[in-house]
């Protein structure tokens, strides 16, 4: 099982929080991005280049590995000043 968590607009888009995915040998993130994505229309916010990802609290790109337990966040860009 993977834990997957939304975070500021891309929670408010698709209307969630959180939601946990049965672990079926996606490789990385991108698989994860497509599986949500093949959802509906309002998923296809994750396959965004701007979309950034983290797994068990760690920034990381689209190819990262991801594995059975693992805790994965989606959230867009911040910006700070």
């Amino acid at each position: 099982m993977i834990n997957v968590s939304f975070f500021a607009m891309i929670r408010e888009h698709l209307g969630c929080e959180n939601i946990r995915l049965e672990y079926e040998g996606q490789h990385n993130i991108s698989d994860i991005k497509e599986t949500l994505a093949s959802r509906g229309e309002e998923w296809s916010i994750l396959t965004g280049t701007t979309v950034l990802a983290a797994v068990n609290q760690t920034l990381c790109n689209d190819q990262h590995r991801v594995h059975d337990g693992d805790e994965i966040a989606f959230f867009p860009p911040v910006t700070g000043g």
